[in-house]
């Protein structure tokens, strides 16, 4: 029996219908929410593309897609005859401004067919340098000047530096209302991300001690073992720091910063995140050296098998200075975290595929134990596991059986899959059903991303002044270079790798 409420009927236009992020991401999003009851009662999906497709042979190609990379990949038959009767192909070139009037017509067919005028929304699953022309393009159509109606969902990254950021926020704002744009970075759709906020603002545990006065420092990890694969084009023009910081990791700082919302209203939420972004330190270009280290990966040897550098990567330079690796201090200069420390790396390459909020508190005095007793001492440690596991750790000490007075750490584990029955939704779903209800809670604003932007850019425009003369400097299956060891060890901490049942 359904038991949630739908969203009102929508009508979805996908530009790139025919690309890689529909036929694995957003397809197979929008079937798992049909499956499970989550899609309007009336709604169509029309994929737009260059690529000629009948709408049957679009529908096979969809399906494919499902069938390889679905969470529910045995439940791809399940519904799929009903889902596709919604689903068609529109095939036309993005940058013929008079091919638009399509959309209308389609627009204005569904609109008699449903009896009511329905959410009208555009994806932009295009490349980066597509998405001014295309806005430009849908602005003056009749349909999107009803802001309640109308959406564009624009994916990552929002400009390759500030002043190319706030060109876009501007060409944006001037067709569409801001609550009309929803800007898109999976990783807020992520159970555990989301559950950062229901960890810290609903248990009476956590916040008295969510500040400078219990935490000693905050460690984020964002490692993955695949190299650039084949979007080293993409990469030549972004880079670690722009392709991860910049918004995914930011927006896990965000999340653990912010200050308590008086509401969970979508502009109260995201008012706090700006909050914590106008207060991280901007760091100066001079003294990036002390703050922020890069890397990049050379060739060598992962699971046995022998992997090209990055330099050697298809489409390439040979002699490329593009960090494959970022490691960053950031401070935020509040009353809540004045001088914790926040220290953050991504990498490709890496030594395992992860993403890891770590969160070490002080430590407790041990003048009241024998010595024996301290030797495995280790301060009090709040993990929470993103990916690939979805798990929260607390780390205490307690007594270890015996005679003698001895403590060890131990971890008191929440684990999504053992905790409960429900299969967690992948991100999209849970953004892309936000998108159709008009929920911008989980979506970034002009102001957000610019405000990121303003942070990174001084590490961005040190990095771009002086060439790097070691690179390549780490090998595959390794936690990065030796200065990202350096960046921590110089405040007496290390990087914490794993969550370990034991202990580091």
């Amino acid at each position: 029996m359904q038991i949630h409420k739908r969203p009102p009927s929508s009508l979805i236009f996908i530009f790139g219908g025919s690309g890689d992020l529909n036929l694995r991401k957003l397809s197979p999003a929008l079937y798992n929410l049909f499956l499970d009851d989550w899609m309007p009662k009336k709604f169509d999906i029309v994929g737009i593309g260059r690529s000629a497709y009948t709408n049957e042979k679009y529908r096979e190609r969809l399906l494919d897609g499902i069938r390889k990379f679905s969470r529910r990949k045995e439940e791809a038959n399940g519904e799929w005859e009903k889902f596709s009767q919604h689903v068609s192909y529109l095939q036309m070139d993005a940058e013929d401004a008079d091919a638009y009037s399509a959309i209308s017509d389609v627009v204005k067919e569904k609109e008699t067919q449903y009896g009511e005028h329905p959410n009208v929304i555009f994806y932009l699953a295009v490349a980066p340098q597509l998405v001014p022309d295309i806005a430009s393009k849908l602005g003056p159509l009749n349909i999107c000047a009803d802001t309640k109606c109308t959406r564009i969902v624009v994916e990552k990254p929002f400009g390759h530096d500030l002043e190319s950021a706030r060109e876009l926020n501007a060409l944006l704002s001037s067709m569409f209302d801001e609550n009309q744009i929803f800007r898109i970075d999976h990783y807020l759709g992520k159970e555990t991300v989301q559950n950062i906020l229901a960890l810290r603002f609903a248990n009476a545990l956590f916040e008295p001690i969510w500040n400078r006065n219990y935490i000693e420092h905050v460690q984020i990890t964002a490692s993955e073992t695949v190299g650039s694969e084949n979007r080293g084009a993409f990469y030549e023009n972004s880079g670690a720091l722009r392709d991860m910081v910049q918004n995914h990791i930011l927006q896990l700082i965000c999340m653990i910063g912010m200050e308590a919302p008086v509401s969970f209203e979508a502009n109260e939420i995201r008012n706090k995140k700006v909050d914590v972004l106008n207060a991280i330190r901007k760091i100066k270009t001079t003294e990036v050296q002390d703050y922020a280290v890069r890397g990049q990966y050379s060739e060598g040897w992962m699971q046995g098998a022998k992997v090209p550098g990055y330099r050697q990567e298809k489409n390439v330079d040979p002699g490329s200075g593009v960090e494959t690796f970022a490691a960053v201090k950031f401070y935020i200069d509040n009353w809540r975290w004045q001088d914790v420390p926040f220290y953050i790396r991504t990498g490709k390459r890496m030594n395992a595929k992860s993403t890891i909020v770590n969160i070490q508190f002080r430590p407790a005095p041990n003048y009241a134990f024998p010595p024996e007793a301290a030797d495995t001492w280790r301060p009090n440690r709040l993990t929470i596991s993103i990916q690939p596991e979805m798990d929260i750790r607390l780390r205490f000490q307690a007594k270890r059986p015996g005679q003698n007075l001895v403590l060890s750490p131990v971890d008191m584990v929440f684990n999504y899959d053992e905790a409960y029955e429900e299969h967690e939704p992948e991100a999209y779903e849970t953004l892309l059903l936000d998108v159709m209800e008009g929920n911008a809670t989980l979506f970034m604003r002009a102001d957000q991303v610019e405000a990121a932007w303003k942070i990174i850019m001084p590490i961005q425009e040190a990095w771009q002044g002086r060439q790097p003369v070691d690179f390549p400097n780490y090998a595959p299956n390794s936690w990065g270079p030796e200065d990202a060891e350096a960046l921590i060890a110089r405040d007496g901490f290390n990087w914490i790798t794993l969550p370990q049942i034991n202990g580091d």
